[in-house]
């Protein structure tokens, strides 16, 4: 199941740096998961420093 950011991304750019596919890129304030690109290793869960990253 892929993932996605909440509310409260601060836009550091953390899960983007570790994301091993790129399907992280920056949106309108805040980063958005392609959720049809995602394979849900859960690489940017763990880089994100304010625990915005969730299972959809």
């Amino acid at each position: 199941m892929p993932r996605v950011i909440k509310e409260g991304c601060i836009c550091c750019g953390n899960c983007a740096d570790v994301c091993p596919v790129n399907c992280i890129s920056e949106g309108d304030g805040t980063y958005v998961i392609n959720g049809a690109e995602c394979i849900d290793c859960g690489a940017c869960e763990d880089g994100c420093p304010v625990n915005v990253i969730v299972e959809e």
